[in-house]
């Protein structure tokens, strides 16, 4: 029989993810249209996104590092606080410089909650259904961050900016008073421990060798999600598809809430290594056909096809990290391929930005598959060396057998 997956404790982790990257990221939508407004200059809109990202990236190996010394829901209930003081100072304040400081606020405690988040999810579930919980807290984190623009933006253009601070702020009150009956977590500091040396220390829970390869495959797949869904809608215009290209959001989110619980029960039971082609390949076909797109029913299929793959790869990369690691490090697991994610929104978004700039949304569409190639090329790469190193142990466990 197998252990149960939705308890009390996991559905609220959930439900709070889900809300969490909700409100965040409407303000990750917003905040650059406001500012652009403001100022008339697009490029200081876009610092807007950077500075939170940064933020965030450079916060979560903090969080790995005190992990161990921290109460996770009293964080979560002191983060909440800081980052709702900090939406409210947004209200009616025109000067770029001190929202720019309130934007790093945010993304710090964006980077500590969403560490925190994953830690609980992953250290709550039954370890046999680790890729199941995670593929349904991957779907929460996935359906909160694109949502959260069509949300943002509709009520920028309907209302004003501070109607969508006010959303946003009234979100982040019910995920404060759903904190309070988070089940208080205290990770447990057995297992390995780290050296005397304080540099030794650091490093120890900021960094997992075991977690470094799929944090880096997850970094590769982020480059193109981050292209797709920051640069879709220049596709439509290119195209001539025009508004009809929302549609691809509307498949995507269907895709995910499909396929991420399906891809995680098959992790469950088959592991990762027959996921990671198959899925890869798939990724490939849909940007691929982003590239040739001349009709809306290439467009859906281009959909479903990218969906899949997203929807597959990241929560197995995810389970795959977390699961090699000892169950201290959970923690840090979580942060490097947290990490790895941020990295690659924020690298892919200028680098597809400018390609697209110079040879047009389809040819960068296309050009950006090579990411997906380079992951699949390397997991190929990593698992011949795995295999080679598995029967070069075996070969001398042999030797020693027929010696003795």
């Amino acid at each position: 029989m197998k252990p149960r997956l939705w308890s009390k404790p996991f559905f609220l982790i959930i439900l709070i993810t889900f809300l969490f990257f909700l409100s965040l990221h409407m303000l990750n939508a917003s905040f650059p249209v406001y500012i652009t407004q403001l100022t008339h200059k697009p490029a200081l809109g876009g610092t807007m996104t950077t500075a939170f990202m940064l933020a965030s990236i450079f916060t979560r190996p903090l969080v790995s590092i005190f992990l161990p010394r921290i109460k996770i829901k009293k964080t979560i209930c002191i983060t909440l606080l800081f980052i709702i003081v900090s939406i409210a100072l947004s209200y009616g304040n025109s000067s770029y410089s001190f929202i720019i400081l309130l934007r790093i606020f945010e993304g710090i405690g964006f980077g500590i909650i969403t560490t925190l988040l994953a830690t609980l999810a992953t250290t709550t579930v039954p370890t046999s259904r680790l890729g199941e919980g995670v593929g349904y807290f991957g779907m929460a984190t996935s359906l909160g961050a694109s949502f959260a623009p069509f949300a943002g933006l509709a009520v920028l253009h309907a209302f004003n900016f501070n109607m969508v601070l006010t959303l946003s702020l009234i979100i982040i009150l019910i995920i404060a008073t759903c904190s309070f009956y988070v089940k208080n977590l205290e990770i447990n500091r057995t297992g390995e421990k780290p050296s005397k040396n304080n540099n030794s220390s650091i490093v120890y829970y900021i960094f997992d060798k075991k977690a470094l390869f799929p944090s880096i495959l997850v970094f590769l797949l982020c480059v193109t999600f981050t292209g797709v869904f920051n640069f879709i809608d220049g596709l439509g215009d290119e195209t001539g598809l025009g508004a009809s290209i929302s549609i691809y959001f509307l498949v995507f989110m269907i895709m995910m809430i499909f396929i991420r619980p399906v891809s995680g029960r098959l992790y469950d039971k088959v592991g990762h290594k027959r996921l990671i082609i198959p899925a890869g390949l798939s990724g490939m076909i849909g940007l691929l056909l982003l590239s040739i797109i001349n009709s809306l029913w290439l467009l859906i299929l281009a959909a479903v096809f990218f969906g899949t793959a997203y929807g597959t790869l990241q929560p197995t990369l995810q389970s795959w990290a977390v699961s090699q690691v000892s169950s201290n490090k959970k923690g840090t697991a979580n942060a490097m391929i947290l990490t790895g994610m941020d990295l690659g929104m924020a690298v892919g978004a200028p680098v597809l930005g400018f390609t697209a700039g110079k040879i047009g949304y389809q040819a960068m569409f296309g050009l950006s598959s090579i990411f997906i190639l380079i992951l699949v090329v390397l997991f190929l790469v990593n698992s011949n060396q795995a295999k080679k190193a598995a029967s070069g142990i075996g070969k001398e466990n042999s030797g020693f057998s027929s010696g003795g």
